[in-house]
């Protein structure tokens, strides 16, 4: 594949990428695999640890009974990776450490045996910024607490830690602390064909991304691989960016939350103008601030899986509105979301398939076409309409979907290809009742 990325230095920015050419809409400008990743802990047991893909029936690592697999190849292939890791996982049982540890501590085993793969990145974790002193103090104060959790977990596997850090490692990757610090502002939330959570990992050349809250490039996975890809032409020397997080807030709290994990101001043409704040908040705020300030109660719900609990909060609050606060407000935008989630997962499919159809102005106006999850939102929608029988409806929507994902996704992508078996199952269905 020819190379479609440089590095570069962006003014005002620091390091970037930009194209080396002209770029068109959907073309695959890097793929790569990560320097190290993990399954999140609250997922360890629904995801394969070696394929990253969810399964109803994983086989349990007898070792350190945290690790789980599709299958023996699975566990054989994630092995060479898993053995240094298990011991340390042993040595803490039945306590469990973070994600950014066991990510540190891959990176670790990673940097200390490295492969030729990895020899060849735009970028590596040697520059990668910690943003230390831009913390504050409760912040460093928390790094510490994992620094330490760090030394200790690795005990098992690498009792000499200090002189391995301070040997064998890059200067700027020898204090834990500093490591720490650069997997949280670097690491990646590695995501599955609906982009839901699995895992996290570093990507090191991809770091070199800048943020845009309307960006011209985003990011997909295949299983770990990840793969950046154009949304829009771009021309020669043209920045790549990509949005280091969900866009769908306000713009103080975009701002809030960027400054607070990533250290810095986002001054983008959407930053600046605030030009979708009227809209995200559009109603009476007496009439839907409640609709905020339950939000973090019933997103703690959707995480324990507690649908039932969640359905019956949102139920009311959507009712509530019904009406008076447009479908457009970000707040009723999110506890739709939430309702819909709880039904598809309580098999209520007419009311999943109801509050799905009513995101999709919402998901149109803030995800502007093609973004993925936009795309996505239209599969799920499809695919409801297909399984309550709506042939016609089921089509128009898949199809303006795969339209979508074949430009953010790729049309080899598994997202892209089950999308276009299930278009044509729905066409088959339809000629079917011509016929009839």
């Amino acid at each position: 594949m020819s190379v479609k990325v440089q590095r570069f230095v962006s003014a005002g920015r620091g390091n970037g990428l930009r194209c080396a050419g002209s770029v068109k809409a959907g073309e695959l400008l890097y793929s790569a695999p990560p320097l190290a990743c993990c399954v999140s802990n609250k997922l360890t047991r629904d995801v394969c640890h070696s394929c990253f893909q969810r399964c109803e029936s994983l086989c349990r690592c007898s070792q350190c009974k945290m690790a789980r697999y599709c299958n023996v190849a699975c566990q054989r292939r994630a092995w060479p990776d898993h053995k240094k890791e298990c011991k340390c996982l042993q040595s803490l049982l039945p306590r469990t450490p973070t994600d950014s540890v066991r990510l540190a501590a891959r990176i670790i085993f990673a940097m200390l045996s490295p492969s030729e793969k990895h020899n060849k990145e735009l970028y590596t974790m040697e520059e990668h910024e910690s943003h230390l002193s831009s913390m504050s103090e409760q912040k460093r104060q928390g790094m510490s607490q994992l620094a330490s959790m760090l030394h200790i977990y690795l005990q098992q596997e690498i009792p000499d830690l200090t002189q391995h850090m301070t040997s064998e490692l890059p200067p700027s990757c020898q204090e834990p602390l500093s490591l720490l610090a650069k997997v949280a502002c670097n690491c990646f939330t590695i995501s599955d064909g609906e982009l839901r959570e699995i895992g996290v990992g570093i990507y090191p050349s991809l770091s070199l991304l800048n943020h845009d809250c309307r960006p011209n490039s985003v990011i997909v996975f295949e299983g770990t691989k990840l793969h950046l890809r154009a949304v829009k032409d771009m021309s020669p020397e043209e920045e790549l960016t990509i949005s280091y997080i969900d866009t769908v807030s306000g713009t103080a709290d975009r701002q809030r939350q960027l400054k607070d994990q990533y250290h810095f101001t986002c001054q983008c043409r959407c930053c600046e103008s605030q030009e979708m704040d009227g809209v995200m908040f559009c109603g009476d705020e007496m009439i839907w601030r409640p609709l905020k300030d339950a939000l973090p109660a019933l997103q703690e719900l959707q995480a324990e899986s507690n649908w039932q609990a969640v359905l019956n909060g949102c139920s009311p609050l959507l009712l509530a509105v019904d009406g008076a606060v447009p479908d457009e407000n970000v707040y009723k935008l999110r506890i739709a979301d939430l309702a819909m989630d709880a039904c598809i997962n309580l098999e209520r499919w007419d009311e999943a398939l109801t509050l799905g159809k009513k995101t999709l102005p919402a998901y149109r106006q803030y995800y502007p076409d093609p973004h993925p999850v936009h795309g996505i939102q239209l599969v799920r929608v499809g695919k409801l309409q297909h399984y309550l029988g709506n042939v016609k409806e089921a089509w128009a929507t898949l199809k303006q979907a795969y339209e979508i994902v074949e430009v953010t996704h790729g049309s080899r992508h598994p997202v892209a290809t089950e999308l276009l078996r299930r278009l044509e199952e729905v066409h088959a269905e339809m000629s079917c009742s011509l016929q009839q």
